[in-house]
């Protein structure tokens, strides 16, 4: 299926634009940056390079396409031509997926023609906006649950491709499974659920929806115990299954009291084994104060899915360099705040003893290299995409979050955790 029209009407009027000046063809550098990490935040976690890459791989203008611009008059009938046989040929590299991110990081290079570049800038942008800000909260809720099982449940709180783009960031940053098929047959990722307050209020007696459950899927399920009355439901989980039943989940009012009092129930019938699963819109902040309750697996759906309050990370695709036939003309945007540092940029981060000490963004750097090659010549790297994609960013984004100093997983408002510096 085409990915073309995943842009805005001006990235096709600049390349019919261009068409007409002569400069279509003229070879340009794009950089995607953001110019400062969201409020409060004190690093960004790089994702959905993955999905970026295969919305590349398909972005072709197909009949039914070009029908509809000619039809609409968005472009003209050169344009439209130069369209239909679209093919990116260029090079695009990058920080790996599941790498962290500051102010001025050029995590994306795109080196192309500017037609081939700039018609590319919103999907690039919509994709790395969205799985990065998804990310960046997971991995501050990852942070705050400890070595505790968490779940992405968000699936209904989001458009439905949002859905599985949200579970494949939250994976990457290591939540441990997802409540969406799709996720878990596109990208590999562990899947789980079993009911909710509907199936329980289905049936005439809590303890018939109990029994149909436990038939359905052995006693290695969760039982969902606050429909009625807690004590009453947990207490029938466990004569039901002589006490071995897997977990019970609480899914409203004051979790960590109700998980206290559930725990010391447990206990005293003989469930010692049984889990307790807390769901009800958690974020990082509720997560971390349960930190002294007992309980052991988090569902995290809402926040999740909308970044926990910055549903972007500011990402921008800004032309930094182009070529006009003698030599490499370096170009930014001077006339406003909003400006950066033109030319092409190399990254690398500093490490001192195993510890990040700053993002080095310039024409000569040391450290540990950032930037990768995803596309060379219109060839995507097969490593990068995929289901193998998802886990060598899992991975690699395990190694990178241990360079972080103690301090930079605070929630609380804060500077970066590491600086940038343009050398």
């Amino acid at each position: 299926m085409s990915t073309a029209l995943l842009t805005d009407r001006y990235e096709l009027t600049m390349v019919q634009a261009a068409l007409r000046s002569g400069k279509a063809d003229r070879p340009t550098v794009f950089e995607v940056f953001t110019r400062s990490l969201p409020p409060g935040r004190r690093y960004g976690v790089v994702a959905g390079t993955g999905r970026l890459l295969e919305v590349v791989q398909d972005f072709r203008f197909d009949q039914a396409e070009i029908d509809f611009l000619l039809e609409n008059q968005i472009v003209d009938q050169v344009t439209a031509k130069w369209l239909s046989e679209f093919k990116f040929s260029g090079s695009i590299s990058g920080y790996q997926e599941g790498e962290l991110f500051f102010a001025g990081s050029p995590v994306l290079t795109v080196e192309s023609t500017f037609a081939e570049a700039v018609i590319l800038e919103t999907v690039i942008l919509s994709i790395l906006n969205y799985d990065s800000a998804v990310a960046s909260a997971a991995a501050r809720m990852r942070f705050a649950a400890g070595n505790r099982y968490l779940a992405e449940m968000g699936a209904r709180r989001a458009n439905e491709n949002a859905a599985v783009a949200a579970a494949r960031a939250a994976y990457i940053v290591g939540f441990d499974a997802t409540s969406n098929l799709e996720a878990g047959r596109s990208w590999g990722i562990p899947t789980m659920g079993t009911s909710a307050h509907s199936f329980t209020l289905l049936h005439d007696t809590e303890s018939e929806a109990f029994q149909s459950q436990l038939a359905s899927m052995g006693h290695d399920t969760t039982l969902l115990v606050d429909t009625y009355d807690v004590e009453k439901a947990v207490r029938e989980a466990v004569r039901l299954t002589d006490g071995k039943i897997s977990a019970v989940r609480l899914d409203s009012g004051d979790l960590s009291t109700a998980a206290q009092k559930v725990r010391k129930l447990l206990d005293e019938l003989g469930a010692k084994e049984t889990k307790i699963v807390v769901t009800s819109d958690l974020d990082e902040y509720t997560i971390a104060a349960l930190a002294a309750a007992p309980v052991d697996r988090y569902g995290v759906g809402t926040s999740l899915v909308v970044g926990s309050g910055h549903p972007t990370v500011g990402f921008v695709y800004k032309l930094v360099s182009h070529f006009n036939g003698q030599e490499w003309v370096d170009v930014a945007k001077t006339s406003t705040a909003k400006t950066n540092v033109g030319g092409k940029k190399f990254a690398s981060r500093s490490i001192e003893a195993g510890v990040a000490k700053a993002e080095l963004v310039g024409s000569d750097t040391t450290g540990r290299p950032l930037q990768v090659k995803l596309i060379e010549n219109g060839e995507i790297s097969d490593s990068a995409v995929g289901k193998q994609g998802v886990v060598a960013a899992r991975k690699h984004h395990r190694l990178v979050i241990g360079e972080l100093a103690e301090g930079a997983f605070r929630l609380s408002n804060g500077e970066p955790a590491i600086p940038t510096n343009f050398v």
